[in-house]
């Protein structure tokens, strides 16, 4: 629909007007023509805006006419329209934003729905936007609105509410090539919103694939593809026998159950398919169960670091996490107090006993603090640490024990926190005497065991740090060093520009030590502490710093041979089999200083404000081998032929499960598997066809 033959000269006028006013400061809208096909539109006046008046009139354009607008009059043909004038942030003495709004005129847009594609507009008008002082019009705008019914204004904003579905029963997207909401996209045969007359002008070039809607398809190596391009011979015999509703799209939570997920503070319901053993006894690693046919969980960390709220406790299985999360999320949980545990006998229920302790020091647990602005002064409570003790008898659990750790902040307190959770299996009949890392070598992933012969209380283990917050070394936590498992681990030190170089190494140094506040470490995992002298080592420390020796020349900001790091090195070995099971000791242990120069870093000047200094240590196992191996003759150092490590083939790992290389099973199993796999291969052999023919023969 065009414009009637008058209109292009007035336009013509007003843009002239446009360009030429503003070079005598006069008033003048920008622009003044104005094409408008959405629910709004903006212009400014510029010019001197002091006592104007801002007015808006609806054009009859009758006859290819169009009448001469009158200032400062409101018709009354605009009940469909709002104008809204408001002062512009950049001199707003000179300027006015003006802004035109449709407000109920979309309705008759979305009256009639067969029609919602129409090429054709449903509205068109013509508005006028005066500016006058005193009925003395100084400015107008033009505005020509065409509204067409497949806009966003056919459809309420209310309605317009998009709907995620449930990843575990179906894909996020069914429709990704669906672009453009409450309109048709071309190509995309799976939009709703397509009419079926408008989707017969592009079915035969619709979007293949994903893209296309097909999110389920289905994948090469399914049974079900019987018509694969370039299959083998043998796809029958090993393809994938899946259900389709099985499908890689999605979502991770899917396990093949219609019934909806529920979640629970303390526990995760389990589906009527899967039988609960827990009356007949837990065997290790088997989940403890609920009386309500759950699990009973505990967040802990994946594999992947994320840290998971609702995962099972194992029976028989230690942990020690830490999961941060915001304490706007947070929401205290109080179903282990009510929780009821079966104890692995028929009937048989342990209620948990718990009790709350107050955290001493809320700081350290949480940080990036921000308090909301409030009139209340309320608090709440958070749970800061959560440590639980089963008893266990044989396959039972005779007692649980929980100790809750709170901290009190502020209700609109922002920021995140980080909770730690703690599980340890004793038994029965033990006490509170120390855990033994082994019995009678280390198990991997134990404390590593020492003694302080230089105290009363001689019970100790080493340690690393355990970074909270910036990462001080003054709010840092430690954590003992784990028996197999290489780590390193350090803090920041806070240091002035004019620090003492003397007092610096004293500091680091101290803090160095502190992690390694033993003597002597145990070479097993169960060595007595009454029997220093017995299957304990004395720990070796070479090379260690002098804090009082500075340089003759001392410059501020510049100290020298500033203990930074320190290397803990333990050797272990092979001490034999217990049962088939390898035991592990260890050999030897020392420890060993490194130095660094440290400068103070300034940037554009020199301020007297704290720098950050590293320190950091590391702990390496180094394993011995238990017996030498021995020396290589001259023929081996010569021929190559059968060095796996200097050649791409190995032929002595030819048959890796039935040679000493393979680890992954006891060295009886592998041969025997090996033996029976031999015998069916020549039983069948025997029923081949060449066999077959050479006895009717």
């Amino acid at each position: 629909m065009g414009l009637p033959p008058p209109s292009p000269l007035l336009l013509g006028l007003f843009l002239l007007q446009g360009v030429l006013r503003p070079l005598g400061g006069d008033l003048v809208f920008i622009p003044a023509f104005i094409h408008m096909t959405g629910p709004a539109v903006s212009a400014s006046l510029v010019g001197g805006t002091e006592d104007v008046t801002v007015s808006l009139a609806l054009l009859q354009d009758k006859e290819g006419l169009l009448p001469v607008p009158a200032c400062g009059v409101l018709t009354n043909e605009t009940e469909d329209w709002s104008l809204t004038v408001t002062p512009t942030v950049i001199r707003p003495e000179n300027a006015l934003d003006v802004t035109v709004r449709l407000k109920r005129g979309w309705q008759r847009c979305s009256s009639n729905e067969m029609d919602s594609f129409s090429e054709s507009p449903c509205m068109v008008q013509t508005l006028l936007v005066s500016a006058s002082r005193n009925s003395s019009c100084l400015a107008h705008l033009l505005i020509r609105a065409e509204i067409y019914a497949n806009s966003s204004l056919a459809h309420n904003a209310s309605e317009n509410v998009t709907v995620i579905p449930n990843q575990v029963y179906q894909p996020l997207g069914p429709c990704p090539c669906n672009l453009t909401a409450g309109a048709c996209d071309v190509r995309c045969c799976c939009d709703q919103e397509c009419s079926s007359d408008l989707t017969e002008l592009f079915r035969e070039a619709c979007f293949t694939g994903v893209f296309g809607g097909d999110v389920n398809p289905e994948f090469d190596h399914l049974c079900s593809v019987q018509e694969t391009p370039g299959a083998p011979g043998w796809f029958p015999f090993l393809c994938v026998q899946s259900s389709p509703a099985n499908s890689p799209f999605l979502g991770y939570f899917y396990h093949g159950s219609v019934s909806p997920r529920q979640h629970a503070s303390f526990e995760v319901h389990l589906h009527t398919d899967l039988r609960d053993f827990s009356d007949f006894g837990y065997k290790q690693g088997d989940p403890i169960m609920t009386v309500d046919k759950a699990y009973f969980t505990i967040p802990q960390v994946s594999l992947a670091g994320q840290c998971m709220q609702n995962a099972p406790v194992a029976f028989l299985q230690n942990f020690d996490v830490r999961c941060t999360t915001s304490l706007e999320a947070y929401r205290e949980q109080d179903g282990i107090i009510n929780a009821k545990i079966k104890n692995g006998v028929v009937g048989g229920i342990v209620t948990p006993k718990v009790i709350y302790e107050e955290a001493a020091d809320p700081d350290r647990f949480i940080t990036g603090t921000e308090t909301l602005l409030s009139n209340e002064s309320a608090s709440r409570n958070v749970n800061v640490e959560e440590h639980y003790i089963f008893r266990w008898n044989n396959n039972t659990i005779s007692e649980i024990n929980v100790k809750i750790i709170r901290a009190e902040i502020n209700a609109y307190q922002k920021g995140s926190m980080t909770q730690r959770f703690t599980v340890k299996f004793l038994s029965y009949n033990s006490g509170d005497e120390k855990e033994f890392s082994g019995n009678p070598g280390y198990q991997l992933g134990k404390p590593v065991r020492a003694l302080n012969t230089n105290r009363m209380n001689n019970e100790t283990t080493l340690y690393l740090w355990q970074s909270a917050g910036r990462g001080l070394c003054a709010s840092a936590t430690f954590k003992p060093i784990l028996f197999g498992e290489n780590a390193l681990s350090g803090c920041l030190l806070e240091v002035g520009i004019h620090e003492n170089c003397t007092q610096l190494r004293e500091n680091a140094v101290e803090l160095l030590d502190s992690l390694i506040q033993a003597t002597h470490v145990a070479t097993r995992g169960n060595s007595d502490y009454n029997h220093p002298s017995d299957d304990w080592l004395e720990i070796i420390r070479a090379d260690a710093p002098d804090t009082g020796a500075d340089p003759p020349v001392s410059v501020n900001g510049i100290c020298v041979d500033i203990p930074a790091r320190l290397h803990i090195r333990i050797l272990i070995s092979d001490a034999g089999a217990v049962e088939g099971i390898t035991q592990q000791e260890i050999l030897g242990i020392e420890t060993r200083f490194s130095t660094v120069n440290w400068q103070f870093q300034c940037g554009l000047t020199c301020e007297d404000k704290a720098n950050l200094f590293p320190v950091s240590a590391s702990v390496q196992f180094i394993k011995i081998p238990a017996r030498l191996p021995r020396p290589l003759t001259r023929f081996q150092i010569n021929f190559t032929e059968y060095d796996c490590n200097r050649n791409e083939v190995c032929w002595p790992q030819l048959l890796y499960p039935l040679t000493r290389y393979y680890q992954g099973e006891p060295y009886s199993q592998c041969v025997a598997k090996g033996l029976l796999l031999v015998s069916f291969l020549i039983l069948a052999a025997f029923l081949s066809n060449p066999w077959t023919r050479t006895c009717k023969a």
